[in-house]
């Protein structure tokens, strides 16, 4: 089974997918359109797909109208579900896999082809582009039945009635008339086989009622570049959702399936997991411990975290790095109680080994202020910065010497780390990819990252195109 382009993945690609677009659920955002009636016995579906939140039933291509549809989504388990239903089920498919990492890149293919003698080639399913054989429910359809895709109705791209899904979705093609194979959209790395990535899709025949969608136009997401002009409406979605966490340059994310963070009781996780927000009511006032989806053990690495709520008059939070062997998965534990942790609490010092540090050159923060982080695993350094200003007159090109750096303990992999005491005490996690509008813009030497303040020189976004190049 070949690699989803993942935390760790990293690959020299010919094409480079610059955007995606972000679908935060709870803001109930899709693109829609209604097409004239077409070819309903032959079509593809082609998306590439990074998941935010795992609950419900999430819908990536829909169609419904009076009792009929036809649908392609995740299942509230985390199978992949494909149902068509003109009137009664006339197919379904579901995966015995499940698919529920949200730290990687999917690429899903969705065929129909009624008009196909061989029964069992009707609705064929393809992950990162090996065929999808194994279903705990497959039900094809007839010969000549056709699916009420390409119907005279309004379809939907992440959506259809109230299942919407969240996450990132990129390259998104809708092919009418053809009964495409994945090396229509992608190929294995020449010298990673294992690993699937797009190819360039704008020379594809689309058929009268296809689209294409790239989201390279902040200013109209729904925009079909396939030269159908068949162009989608965008619903509750606006520029800040264009996003550049892509399937050939995947950023960092916080994780909602470590520890008890994947039971939504607990947290909410939003905007494609850059945000972590308030409890729900009874599990407030408790350590809770956050952490990224990548880990990296060598180079120079930085991101920012905005402080976006306070419970009161003063924001009960710690952040910095944790060893991925030592994650706390217990409720109201700490992550900093443990060896190698460390996080900046606030006010003023750190937290290390159940061990407070007060030290008065280390300011505290607020709602508003952005906080700063300078990982360096080259010296085994971490920095701590706000508002443009490093703590403790830090200097994160000092090197060994680490002017105004915690020392950390070599050998070991960390992924970025939050605490928070109260619920409503909430934050924004920014690795180069955020959800809102950065007032200045800076990026990584390499040109990778949108940040609040640049990035110390030497040092690089969490992506895998930095990975790749620099070790983690």
């Amino acid at each position: 089974m070949p690699l989803i382009i993942g935390a760790k993945s990293a690959t020299a690609t010919g094409y480079a997918v610059d955007n995606s677009c972000r679908f935060n659920s709870p803001d109930t955002p899709y693109l829609n359109y209604t097409p004239s009636a077409g070819d309903r016995d032959k079509f593809t579906f082609s998306c590439w797909v990074k998941r935010g939140l795992l609950a419900a039933n999430q819908c990536l291509f829909g169609v419904l109208s009076g009792g009929n549809y036809s649908e392609m989504y995740f299942a509230t388990g985390g199978t992949i579900m494909w149902d068509e239903y003109p009137g009664s089920m006339v197919g379904r498919l579901e995966t015995n896999r499940l698919f529920r990492d949200c730290s990687a890149w999917y690429h899903l293919v969705f065929v129909y082809d009624s008009a196909n003698a061989t029964a069992g080639d009707r609705m064929r399913l393809y992950v990162n582009g090996v065929e999808e054989t194994s279903f705990s429910t497959e039900t094809q359809p007839d010969q000549y039945q056709d699916s009420y895709f390409n119907s005279n109705v309004v379809h939907y791209v992440a959506k259809v009635s109230t299942e919407y899904f969240d996450g990132y979705m990129a390259e998104v093609c809708f092919i009418e008339g053809s009964a495409l194979t994945p090396t229509s959209f992608g190929e294995f790395d020449e010298d990673s086989p294992t690993i699937w990535k797009p190819i360039d899709v704008s020379e594809l025949t689309f058929g009268t009622n296809g689209f294409y969608l790239n989201f390279e136009d902040s200013a109209d997401l729904g925009v079909d570049v396939s030269g159908n002009s068949n162009d989608l409406t965008e619903v509750n979605l606006d520029a800040t959702d264009q996003a550049t966490d892509t399937p050939t340059n995947n950023f960092c994310t916080m994780n909602p399936i470590v520890g008890l963070q994947g039971n939504p009781s607990y947290t909410l996780f939003s905007q494609g997991n850059t945000i972590v927000e308030e409890c729900a009511a009874g599990t407030t006032n408790e350590w809770r411990a956050y952490y990224g989806t990548m880990g990296v053990s060598s180079g120079k690495w930085y991101w920012e975290v905005e402080c976006t709520s306070a419970w009161g008059a003063t924001i009960c939070q710690r952040h910095g790095i944790c060893d991925v062997n030592q994650l706390v998965q217990q409720e109201d534990e700490s992550s900093t109680d443990l060896s190698r942790a460390w996080g900046w609490r606030n006010p003023g010092g750190y937290r290390n080994n159940n061990t407070d540090t007060d030290d008065s050159s280390y300011g505290s923060y607020t709602t508003g202020d952005i906080l700063q982080f300078a990982l360096d695993l080259d010296n085994n350094k971490l920095y701590f910065g706000k508002d443009g200003t490093w703590e403790d007159s830090g200097d994160p090109t000092s090197g060994a010497t680490g002017t105004g750096a915690v020392s950390i303990t070599t050998g070991y992999t960390y992924t970025p780390l939050d605490e928070r005491l109260y619920g409503s005490d909430n934050f924004s996690a920014n690795f180069g990819n955020p959800s809102f509008t950065v007032s200045s813009g800076n990026a990584d030497g390499n040109g990778y990252g949108n940040f609040e303040y640049a990035p110390p020189s030497g040092y690089y976004a969490l992506c895998t195109k930095n990975l790749g190049a620099y070790g983690g």
